[in-house]
Parts: C-alpha cells; sequence; structure tokens
C-alpha cells in the first residue's frame, strides 16, 4: 500500500485535509479525511459524508475522486499520452502522481507520506476494520471485526440501504462469492457490491462470541487428512471409503488435501 497526504492551499490550517491509501495490487483506493473538516471546506464530493460525520470515504467515491483529476481512458489521444509518460498501459495512479494530483476544479493537491506520517487519530479508524467474513444460512453474513467482535448480518434488513442486495439474495452464486473488500473497509459481493464497515456494525446483531474464539476453534477442531488418518489409524484410502460412504465429510471438497471437524472424525473411532 501507498499512501498519498492530500492538501488543498485554500485551508487555513495548512495540514492535510486528508490521506489517498493506494492499494496497488489491486489498483484501489480508500480516503480518509481529517475529523477538522466540515461540509463548507470539504471537497465538494465528500461534503455529503462530512455532514454526516463519515470521514471514511468509499472506495467507490476515492476513485471518482481520483478519476477528476486524470486523463480519461476514453480520451482520443490516449494512446500518445501514455507513451510519452512511457506507461505501458492506462493506470490511474501513476496519471495522478504525475499531475501532483491538481485540477482545475479546486486547489488540491497531494504528495507522498509514510503510513507512520498519518495522525494516530485516523490510523486508529482502520483497527475495527473486517478480518473475515462467511455466509450464514440463506440471508446472513457473519463478519469477524479487528475490535474483537463478532456480528450476524442480516442482508434482508439493508436492501433499502443498497437495492442491489436484493439481487444477491436471488442468486446463490453471488451470494457465496461473499469476501472481505480492499483494506478490511467492507465487503464485496461478486467484486462489485460493497457493503461498508459502518453499515455493518451498525446493522449487524453482536455475537456473544470473540474473533479469537474462532481462531482458537480453527486451530484446535480443523485437522487435514494426515491428521485425520492419524486419529483414525487408518490409511488416506481407509479415510475416502469413509467418505465415499458418507461417514466422514469433508468440510471443504475438491481440494487435494481435504480439511474436516476434528469431533466428526473422532467419533468415526468410537
Amino acid at each position: 500500500m501507498k499512501v498519498y497526504a492530500i492538501y488543498d492551499e485554500d485551508w487555513k490550517m495548512k495540514c492535510p485535509i486528508g490521506y489517498l491509501y493506494y492499494y496497488d495490487k489491486c489498483n484501489e483506493f480508500i480516503i480518509e479525511l481529517s475529523s477538522e473538516l466540515d461540509k463548507w471546506n470539504a471537497p465538494l464530493l465528500f461534503s455529503s459524508y462530512v455532514e454526516n460525520n463519515i470521514y471514511t470515504i468509499p472506495k467507490a467515491v476515492s476513485l471518482l475522486w481520483v478519476k477528476e483529476r486524470v486523463i480519461p481512458s476514453g480520451r482520443q489521444n490516449i494512446g500518445s499520452i501514455l507513451k510519452n509518460h512511457k506507461m505501458k498501459q492506462y493506470n490511474e495512479m501513476k496519471l495522478l502522481e504525475l499531475s501532483g494530483g491538481r485540477c482545475s476544479q479546486d486547489n488540491c493537491y497531494i504528495k507522498k507520506v509514510e503510513y507512520e506520517d498519518i495522525p494516530l487519530e485516523i490510523r486508529k479508524r482502520s483497527e475495527d476494520n473486517v478480518l473475515e467474513c462467511f455466509p450464514s444460512g440463506e440471508y446472513d453474513v457473519i463478519c469477524l471485526f479487528g475490535d474483537d467482535t463478532v456480528r450476524r448480518v442480516d442482508l434482508t434488513k439493508l436492501i433499502e440501504i443498497n437495492g442491489k442486495i436484493a439481487a444477491v439474495l436471488k442468486n446463490e452464486a453471488v451470494f457465496l462469492s461473499v469476501k472481505v473488500g480492499v483494506g478490511g473497509y467492507s465487503i464485496v459481493f461478486n467484486e462489485t457490491i460493497e457493503i461498508e464497515k459502518r453499515i455493518l456494525k451498525k446493522a449487524g446483531t453482536k455475537i456473544n462470541i470473540s474473533v479469537r474464539d474462532f481462531y482458537h476453534f480453527t486451530r484446535e477442531n480443523i485437522v487435514d487428512t494426515a491428521k485425520a488418518c492419524e486419529i483414525l489409524g487408518c490409511s488416506k484410502q481407509n479415510l475416502t471409503y469413509l467418505i465415499n460412504k458418507g461417514k466422514l465429510k469433508p468440510i471443504k471438497p475438491n481440494l487435494k488435501e481435504n480439511l474436516f471437524f476434528r469431533g466428526e472424525v473422532e467419533r468415526n473411532s468410537w
């Protein structure tokens, strides 16, 4: 991840109005704004967020801010422009760096910094980001957060907030595609439908179990093929026989090495 301080020459405080996080491996952006901003001095694109005390800007809106400041990919002579700058392909971040983040609409610009240069108050915002998530039942997603809490999120309650959720619930493959979004700021379905962390924490029902409990359970109670054979005192061939007979069910099939619940393996030794 690369970090850029965002400055605004019109802001009297003369310190960054926020920070742009660039996740170079997946080419995605997140902007963290200073909590000192208000709707009058925040960039227009972010004013409605700041008015509602939201200072972590979603990746889609963060990308829009970047796109406002770079040459569009559909520009007629884009090939020549890229060639002049020795770029093999279009990349928003490289173009943003070339322009210093400046555009004609405001007096903002960017400056590359180290993560440690970011104020602690802003860095602490990510401490409760999403660590893991998985579907549960027909409509729920279980989310594990960095503050050691676990929440069950009923997606049916979020349809009014994000109409695309209805499509998620109608398509099992899309529902099962859920994963943690870049940086842990959200969960994402089908790489495109995003639910922000703040919504997950507000809508989710806290479960009386911690993230550490999940990790301890996984460490102590999930066994691979070799360990299962050791527990049962059998060969891989015999283990396959138990699976084919329905006496032992892998947690996740079609892996080179199966994974099992320890308890289910042990029940076959009774």
